[in-house]
């Protein structure tokens, strides 16, 4: 067991490729140590070779509740703490509401929301214990706006982020703090390994513009992983982190406008919202 004056020490899902490859790699980069983890930590050992010592791998799956404690105690017996969680692993369902089979809605939430759920609920006592401590979970632009045929990737990320904006709440009076990550569109893996439904004919103006649209994007998006990944630690670094960071220009033009359309709404509807008062 090591002390903590080697810097921080991470615990990552989902490291194989994207966000959780480049945050291991410049957590490492900034002096800190790193758990990567993945279903198949085969697919770590180049990740590992670029850690120059400071990275270690385990298998971790977040839809298997001992998969999620071995991982944390294989890291709390290797460096004795965990100062950063970040809750990276994910997957995607593409598809209208009616053309998601009920099975592929609860596949998408257990890994998107349950499976960062129990390893969240996993970490917290360790960090309410040493008084400190920080909750990355990666949710993404559609965790606050929609788009037609991301239903179930929606609601996956919409619970996630409601139940961390409470989590927040509740441990900053005890030194651990949670932020939401809510990246644009990045250059990763992701979208070329979504899961595609079945199509009706009915959708296709709306669910289907959106398949489309992801698949010409693949290979195209707008925003760097790597910049996105430094993006996160100096945020982390700050006194005073954001309870949502916004990742890309994309991110920030897609939010605004959708909050701007809310209030609008808001606005529009005020007198007949205010109308229920008891008299």
């Amino acid at each position: 067991m090591q002390n903590n004056t080697q810097g921080r020490v991470w615990l990552i899902t989902g490291c194989s490729s994207g966000f959780g490859r480049e945050l291991a790699l410049a957590a490492v980069a900034a002096g800190d140590r790193v758990m990567a983890t993945a279903r198949r930590p085969e697919t770590l050992t180049e990740l590992a070779d670029q850690g120059r010592g400071r990275i270690s791998t385990v298998a971790l799956d977040v839809t298997e509740p001992a998969s999620i404690d071995a991982a944390v105690q294989a890291t709390l017996a290797l460096y004795g703490r965990i100062d950063v969680l970040v809750n990276n692993a994910g997957s995607l369902v593409l598809g209208a509401v009616e053309e998601i089979t009920m099975a592929e809605l609860r596949q998408q939430m257990e890994v998107v929301f349950f499976g960062a759920a129990e390893v969240t609920k996993a970490v917290v006592p360790l960090m309410r214990e040493q008084g400190s401590g920080t909750i990355v979970q990666m949710s993404s632009l559609g965790g606050q706006k929609t788009y037609p045929g991301f239903g179930a990737y929606h609601a996956a990320k919409w619970a996630l982020e409601g139940m961390s904006e409470t989590l927040a709440t509740e441990l900053a009076p005890l030194g651990v703090r949670v932020m939401i990550v809510e990246p644009g569109a990045f250059r990763t893996d992701f979208n070329t390994n979504k899961y595609v439904t079945q199509e009706l004919a009915a959708y296709q103006d709306t669910a289907g513009a959106t398949r489309r649209f992801t698949a010409e994007l693949a290979d195209a998006e707008p925003n760097d992983p790597v910049k996105g990944a430094a993006a996160i630690l100096k945020v982390l670094d700050s006194d005073r982190p954001p309870l949502r960071l916004l990742l890309g220009g994309d991110a920030v033009d897609g939010l605004r406008e959708h909050h701007e359309a809310l209030l609008a709404e808001v606005a529009a509807w005020e007198e007949t919202s205010r109308s229920t008062a008891v008299a």
